[in-house]
C-alpha cells in the first residue's frame, strides 16, 4: 500500500518544496515508483519539475485541467460526476517520479473546506469534501502504481493544510536553524495534536461520506534541519547552537505532546534526537539544479559547468547532499517496509 508523507512547516523559507524534490527524486531512482503532490497554490513544486514547459503546461487544452484543483473541483461543485485520477507528468530524466501538478486557484476552496470542517454535517456535499483529496490521490496511485507520495503545501495553517495532514500517514518537517524555526516547532507542538484531537471527534461525521476520510493520524518521521554555513565542517557559529536547540524543542517538547495522540513510530526507531539530516545551504549547486528543473541530487559531472579545483570541491560537495537524502530515505524505507 501506498504511503502518503507530508512535508509540512508553517514557517516559510525552510525547503519544503526542495526537500519533497529531492527526497522523491532519490527515492524514484531506488526503483520506487513516486507521486508528488503540489497542493501549494504558489506551484512551486509544479514550477520547478516542468521549468520551461510552466507556462505550456496551463495554457494547452490536454493539460490545462490536469491539476489538483480541477481534480477535486466535482466535489466542491456538488457534480455528478465521480472525482477521478488526473494525467500526471512524468520526468524525462526519472522514468520512476510523476507530478500531481498545483494550480493557483487552489485557495479558492479554502473557505468551503473551512466550512465543511467547522459546520454541521447535515448537508452530505459538506461530508465529502474534506476526503476529496484523498480520493483524488489515492485515484492516481492506482493509476500510476505508486509506492510513496510526498506532497508539499503551503507554509500557512488553514484547512487545506489541516486535510493533507490528516489523510497523509507520516510527515516531515523541514526545518532552518533560526529563531522563527524554533518558534514554529513550539507551536506545532500545541497545533498538531489539535488537529488530532479535532479528527478523533468528528471521524464518525464522514462514515456516510462518498470520498472517505481515513481514520488513521500521521506519524512523525523525523526533522530536516538545513540552509545553514559551515566552518572548518561544522555548522558556524550561531547556527551550532540553534542546530541543537531545534533538536532540544523536537526531543522535549513536540515528540512528547504528539505521542499522546500516538503520532509517533516506536522510540527505538528514531536517531539522532528525530533529526533525520543535517544539510548544509546548497549554494551554487542550488542555482544549477533550478536551470535544469531539477533537485540537487539528480545533478551529474557533467551538470557543473566549472573545471578544475571548484569543480572537484563542487563534486565533492554534491556526493555529501545525494549520501544525505540517501540515508532519508532509506529510513524512510525501513519505517514503513
Amino acid at each position: 500500500m501506498a504511503k502518503k508523507i507530508l512535508l509540512f512547516n508553517h514557517k516559510g523559507g525552510v525547503s519544503k518544496t526542495t526537500s519533497t524534490y529531492n527526497i522523491g527524486w532519490k527515492l524514484a531512482e531506488m526503483g520506487k515508483r513516486v507521486l508528488l503532490v503540489d497542493a501549494d497554490p504558489q506551484c512551486n513544486l509544479t514550477s520547478f519539475f516542468l521549468g520551461t514547459d510552466f507556462d505550456r503546461f496551463y495554457d494547452e487544452p490536454d493539460t490545462q485541467n490536469q491539476n489538483i484543483k480541477n481534480g477535486v473541483d466535482p466535489a466542491f461543485q456538488g457534480s455528478p460526476n465521480p472525482i477521478k485520477a488526473v494525467d500526471c507528468k512524468n520526468h524525462s530524466r526519472n522514468s520512476n517520479l510523476y507530478l500531481l501538478a498545483g494550480h493557483m486557484n487552489l485557495s479558492e476552496l479554502e473557505a468551503q473546506l473551512t466550512f465543511a470542517l467547522t459546520a454541521s454535517m447535515s448537508l452530505s456535499s459538506l461530508q465529502n469534501l474534506p476526503g476529496s483529496f484523498n480520493e483524488l490521490i489515492e485515484k492516481t496511485i492506482q493509476k500510476y502504481e505508486i509506492d510513496y507520495v510526498f506532497i508539499d503545501v503551503n507554509p500557512g495553517l488553514g484547512s487545506i493544510n489541516q486535510v493533507m495532514f490528516l489523510i497523509s500517514d507520516g510527515f516531515i518537517i523541514p526545518t532552518n536553524p533560526d529563531l522563527f524555526c524554533k518558534m514554529a516547532l513550539n507551536s506545532l507542538s500545541y497545533i498538531l495534536p489539535s488537529w488530532a484531537k479535532w479528527k478523533n471527534n468528528n471521524i464518525s461525521n464522514f462514515t456516510n461520506a462518498a470520498y472517505s476520510f481515513p481514520a488513521h493520524l500521521p506519524q512523525f518521521i523525523g526533522t530536516i534541519i538545513q540552509r545553514f554555513n559551515i566552518r572548518n565542517g561544522k555548522a558556524a557559529g550561531p547556527y551550532k547552537d540553534n542546530i541543537h536547540e531545534i533538536k532540544e524543542i523536537t526531543k522535549n517538547k513536540l515528540v512528547p505532546e504528539i505521542q499522546k495522540y500516538n503520532m509517533t513510530f516506536d522510540v527505538e526507531k528514531y536517531t539522532n534526537d528525530y533529526c533525520l539530516a543535517e544539510i548544509k545551504d546548497f549554494a551554487s549547486l542550488g542555482q544549477t539544479s533550478q536551470q535544469l528543473s531539477i533537485p540537487v541530487v539528480a545533478l551529474t559531472e557533467a551538470d557543473i559547468p566549472n573545471s578544475g579545483v571548484i569543480k572537484e570541491n563542487l563534486m565533492s560537495t554534491l556526493s555529501d547532499f545525494q549520501n544525505a537524502f540517501i540515508n532519508i530515505c532509506n529510513t524512510i524505507i525501513l519505517l514503513y517496509e
